[in-house]
């Protein structure tokens, strides 16, 4: 029998992670991106940026700022990002849409550089860390979700070898279960598989 505590029934009638019912914001999240298949180049990048940005703060400061962030960093396109300078970083520093930390900022910068410099797609190299299909087990409470694999270590292990930043094993769990290299809705919540 699945267990309810951490799933919550919303006004709509349907059971949701309990995190992601504090806001619409977040319920639009969970509901519509959270843990689906990522394979779009520019968009993992972007959240790969996000998940260090968010590093010591709440998604949903991130999340409320998504436009503003796409809107200072060029849409995360890569190419335009990786071209700044200076007077960028001051610009961005100066940009109330996003959140104004230079080691940040400077992170997504040289993040765009590494990226650039990959020998293999971004989203190829991320996936090659996904856990096997069936070694997991669905969650039944969020006391049973990680904050760290060694899946994670080791895509963080391997992102800091081709100079990324702001990519620590906690950030690159995150990044798992955002980008639906693992599936941590749990038991209870309808978008459980």
């Amino acid at each position: 029998m699945a267990r309810f505590e951490d799933a919550v029934l919303g006004a709509d009638g349907r059971r949701r992670c309990a995190w992601s019912v504090t806001s619409p914001e977040y319920i639009a999240y969970h509901d519509d991106e959270w843990g689906f298949p990522l394979t779009d180049e520019r968009r993992l990048f972007e959240k790969i940026c996000l998940e260090g940005f968010q590093a010591g703060l709440s998604w949903i400061t991130i999340l409320r700022r998504r436009e503003g962030f796409r809107g200072a960093f060029d849409d995360f396109d890569a190419s335009k990002i990786a071209e700044y300078g200076e007077a960028d970083i001051a610009r961005l520093l100066a940009d109330e849409r996003i959140i104004r930390h230079r080691g940040k900022i400077e992170a997504t910068i040289g993040n765009a550089r590494a990226l650039l410099a990959l020998d293999t797609p971004l989203v190829g190299l991320v996936w090659s860390f996904a856990p096997q299909a069936g070694t997991r087990k669905r969650p039944a409470s969020f006391v049973d979700v990680p904050a760290v694999t060694p899946e994670s270590t080791a895509l963080s292990k391997e992102l800091r070898r081709r100079g990324f930043r702001f990519v620590g094993p906690t950030t690159m769990y995150a990044l798992m279960q955002s980008a639906g290299l693992v599936d941590d809705h749990v038991e209870g919540c309808w978008r459980a598989g």
